[in-house]
């Protein structure tokens, strides 16, 4: 009995850490270059049950043997295994900014490598980001919008050095952007705001990838499918709870109406 209140209220709480992942991926459906989470479910592993006990042997002593039959393996319920981003490429939109860069992915060494955009956070620390949507602060430098400064390849702030980014084109080789190279994405640590930690490299030669000034790459998240997916877990976790009051309501009259003595 108390193994069906643990496996119900583990589906309970999968579910509710797929919902919380859905509704920020529903939250950033229009944030440029994020990344939609992805949960995936993993069930505990699986108990093999034993009946444990003894049967008389046919010796004429009686002597009692020892019996270990296995019954069946018996699952304990789902947890979240991990959440990991999904970097396929988002779509790319034209806004005509002289700010706004995207990165289209194309062909790299690694299937699963990706290319980024390399920043420095307030702590002087070297981040990575696919949000092209940058801006020129006080200075003249190009910032993001938390106001991390963009870098170029040899790792030092771009300073547009005056050029009216506001009413023409910066050429994107003048501003030398910073791009680097992830073989593993899933292997970067996820900051918030499309912001990411870890380990990179250059761009390996065999690479081909483009740079679009003007344009961003948007979020990857499907809408309608996401919406879809949050109504089968909210399902999911509807069962689990009706489950759970069941088990609840049998252990209520085990208590008050069986134990009782007449």
């Amino acid at each position: 009995m108390l193994r069906g209140f643990y496996t119900a209220a583990s589906g309970m709480i999968a579910q509710q850490r797929r919902q919380e992942a859905l509704s920020n991926n529903i939250a950033n459906a229009q944030t440029p270059g994020f990344k939609a989470d992805q949960a995936s479910l993993r069930a505990f592993p699986e108990m093999l049950l034993h009946e444990m006990g003894t049967k008389q042997s046919p010796l004429k002593n009686g002597t009692n043997m020892p019996v270990n039959r296995p019954v069946g393996p018996l699952n304990t319920g789902v947890y979240v295994h991990e959440i990991l981003p999904d970097f396929s490429q988002g779509d790319i939109r034209q806004t005509g900014l002289p700010t706004d860069f995207a990165l289209v992915d194309g062909a790299y060494p690694d299937e699963t490598g990706k290319a980024f955009f390399t920043i420095q956070n307030a702590a002087g620390e070297i981040r990575y980001t696919r949000n092209g949507n940058f801006s020129v602060d006080g200075e003249g430098f190009l910032t993001t919008n938390q106001g991390y400064y963009v870098l170029n390849q040899a790792g030092n702030r771009i300073q547009t050095n005056g050029l009216s980014v506001d009413n023409g084109m910066v050429e994107t080789a003048g501003l030398d952007l910073g791009i680097a190279y992830v073989a593993e994405p899933n292997s970067l640590a996820k900051e918030g705001e499309g912001i990411y930690a870890g380990e990179a490299e250059n761009m390996p030669l065999q690479s081909s990838y483009q740079v679009k000034q003007g344009y961003l790459e948007q979020s990857n998240v499907d809408t309608m499918q996401t919406m879809t997916e949050m109504m089968n877990s909210y399902r999911m976790f509807e069962t689990n709870q009706r489950v759970l009051k069941a088990y609840d309501e049998s252990m209520g009259k085990a208590v008050n109406e069986i134990g009782r003595i007449g």
